[in-house]
């Protein structure tokens, strides 16, 4: 009598997750990569070294190559660069005004907005996903979110009172002037993980191994953030951090969990903005 083979026994999460990092090499051979990173040399050109002439042009070189290269890829680079874009036209300050966070927050509402209805509805490809919940937590994940707290406790008052850094934001002192700081702070923070990790890094990685697709958008993540304000030597810890959000997202394919440890993050440096500009009030720090 033929025997039949008994189907594969499903793939546990956590090898699902194990997988997903390890695919790909640096030394993978891959067509994507020099598009790819003229879009992330675009975002650096456009965000810090403020020369709007050679970041378009690199970015139309790039969707050049991308098309001559590969359609899907064209059309992913295309989302990338319409979002880099859109943010490029705006001032990206930390300025609390209701006019500049309405004109702001429009436009990060279009870089997010936009490609995603493009890849839902046009494309069919839903590449774009923003997962809030996808199973509990684990305990290394709850510890780290504790460590995010003490890390930005140790590292924040030393950095923005340090530097004088803390000077490229608002003094708030006023109760709406303190919720629209803190309404700013908080709502830049989400959209950083909704922008650079569910949207670049996720189309980036359709084209790139892991580790490529991860710095590319760590560049463009730190390249935005410098020109938010955060200067001197703030790259040195943004963009390890952008890497490690992004592999974080690839392991447990949560939004909310990224969103909560970039939230955490926020905070503390939301309670340093308050003492850096006010020295009597809220002075639990050590700098």
């Amino acid at each position: 009598m033929e025997q039949h083979a008994r189907p594969a026994a499903p793939a546990r999460p956590e090898e699902t997750r194990r997988r997903a990092w390890k695919q790909g090499a640096w030394n993978a051979p891959s067509r994507a990569l020099i598009p790819a990173t003229l879009v992330s040399l675009a975002g650096f050109t456009l965000f810090v070294l403020h020369a709007p002439g050679i970041g378009y042009l690199l970015l139309g070189i790039a969707l050049v190559a991308a098309a001559v290269l590969d359609r899907a890829l064209f059309r992913d680079l295309l989302l990338i660069a319409f979002g880099l874009a859109v943010m490029s036209l705006v001032p990206i300050t930390t300025d609390i005004s209701p006019a500049h966070m309405g004109v702001m927050g429009t436009a990060m509402i279009l870089a997010v907005g936009v490609p995603y209805a493009v890849s839902r509805f046009a494309y069919r490809d839903h590449s774009i996903t923003f997962p809030v919940r996808s199973g509990p937590w684990s305990r290394a994940e709850k510890w780290y979110l504790l460590a995010v707290v003490v890390i930005g406790y140790a590292l924040l008052p030393v950095y923005m009172l340090g530097t004088g850094v803390y000077e490229n934001w608002p003094a708030a002192s006023e109760p709406d002037d303190i919720a629209r700081l803190f309404l700013g702070t908080n709502g830049l923070g989400i959209w950083d993980e909704l922008f650079f990790i569910c949207t670049v890094f996720a189309l980036l990685r359709r084209h790139l191994p892991m580790a490529q697709a991860n710095v590319l958008q760590a560049v463009l993540f730190t390249s935005f953030l410098w020109e938010l304000g955060f200067h001197a030597w703030a790259p040195l810890f943004i963009f390890p951090f952008a890497l490690l959000q992004a592999f974080i997202f690839t392991r447990t394919r949560s939004l909310s969990y990224i969103v909560c440890v970039h939230l955490l993050f926020d905070f503390v440096l939301f309670l340093v903005l308050i003492h850096a500009h006010n020295r009597t009030w809220i002075d639990i720090f050590l700098y």
